[in-house]
């Protein structure tokens, strides 16, 4: 069997991780695998496929930005790229993020409406069925379930400047991404299933497949954090993102640290130096980090982990805290609250920041206990991604002898 998977990036990123994960696994049933990628460079993988150059990239940013055209970029780098992919004649063709500035999805799809080749089609995000953006319930936003325009979020990924063309882009997406034969949908949470069936693309089989993760990096393990910033008396909220917008609920961590007793810290890893600047003393910040094991520390020195997110498709962060033995409280958002059980972790209604506070407070006064063997009981369940994305090698193999 041999495998093309397409990706923005490889190896790098939680979409390119995931790409690289299910690549060593092809590659340990002794099946050929490549990745084709269209930004930054490859790692973690020996056979991959460039696509298009950082000046067609620049050219694919430029006409997003003014003509909110994201996707019908990238024309000549897609033709060329096509007739690399005909020479490699692939078994089964499995897509993740087609957005990100560096491929054409009309002349994609075309090419895989024309080969009727096993395609999988793994969806991080809810870009592939609406006008513009990525995401949209934190703002409310249902016009995606008939037709998109006047598109609220213009301005945010895939930032749109001046032009919006989501009316257009959506009846374009829509022609494009439906009819083709022997394509299968997956995500990793049943909240965007259900989004999915919901949408134009509610034809396809859709499956769900948790991501998962490298359960021998992210366990409970020791640190002297503590004791080098001289916090030890401190009780530890964390909070982690790769980037820290309004999307993942920065704001009501600044408010909630006007609430918290003298000797309780809120911990947050992800931030820009200017967010640094700012914070309130009793919030710790930390710019990202790309030790893992530095993130796995600070997981396993936490009393409780809080994700207070607007719009999660599905909530790494919360596993990995899991997985460390650490506890969650998340808002009651997206995939989010799939992570967690009674067991294991506590869900709050969305921006009720009175009812986060006591349930942090009713987690150290013991009123609500949470079991930290539960906490990894929980992510090796569900979470293990030697067997999570082997579930992907076993949609191949069914989707080639259909």
């Amino acid at each position: 069997m041999r495998v093309l998977q397409i990706n923005s990036v490889c190896g790098i990123g939680s979409t390119g991780r995931i790409a690289t994960d299910i690549h060593k696994l092809v590659i340990e049933q002794e099946h050929e695998s490549y990745i084709a990628f269209g930004r930054d460079v490859a790692r973690n993988c020996d056979s991959t496929i460039k696509i298009g150059s950082v000046v067609d990239n620049y050219a694919h940013v430029a006409k997003t930005r003014i003509l909110d055209r994201h996707g019908f970029g990238s024309k000549k780098a897609t033709h060329e790229f096509i007739n690399k992919v005909e020479k490699l004649n692939p078994d089964v063709i499995h897509l993740h993020n087609i957005h990100g500035y560096y491929i054409n999805i009309e002349i994609l799809f075309d090419y895989l409406k024309k080969a009727n080749k096993p395609v999988v089609w793994t969806l991080h995000d809810c870009w592939a069925f609406t006008g513009h953006c990525a995401y949209f319930d934190y703002v409310g936003c249902n016009k995606w379930t008939t037709g998109c325009y006047a598109c609220p979020e213009k301005k945010s990924y895939p930032a749109s400047i001046i032009v919006d063309d989501s009316e257009n882009n959506y009846l374009k997406k829509k022609d494009i991404f439906t009819g083709v034969p022997n394509l299968t949908i997956v995500t990793p949470s049943k909240w965007l299933a259900g989004l999915v069936k919901r949408s134009f693309l509610g034809g396809y089989p859709v499956k769900v497949i948790n991501n998962g993760i490298d359960l021998e990096m992210f366990k409970p393990t020791n640190s002297t954090f503590k004791e080098k910033c001289k916090i030890e008396d401190k009780f530890i909220i964390l909070g982690v993102a790769s980037i820290w917008d309004r999307r993942k609920g920065l704001d009501y961590f600044i408010e909630l640290s006007s609430q918290l007793d003298e000797d309780e810290l809120v911990v947050l890893v992800g931030l820009s130096e200017k967010q640094r600047e700012n914070l309130p003393r009793n919030i710790l910040g930390i710019s990202r980090t790309n030790r893992i094991e530095e993130l796995v520390e600070l997981y396993s020195l936490a009393d409780i982990f809080v994700n207070p997110t607007m719009e999660e498709v599905m909530g790494m962060t919360n596993v990995e805290s899991l997985a460390c033995g650490t506890p969650v409280i998340t808002f009651d958002t997206g995939g989010s609250v799939e992570c967690v059980d009674e067991n294991t972790g506590t869900i709050v209604e969305k921006g009720n920041l009175s009812k986060l506070k006591d349930e942090i407070f009713n987690f150290r006064r013991g009123i609500k206990n949470f079991n930290p063997e539960k906490c990894i009981e929980r992510a090796h369940l569900l979470y293990n991604k030697n067997h999570r994305f082997k579930e992907y090698l076993d949609i191949y193999s069914e989707k080639i002898l259909i």
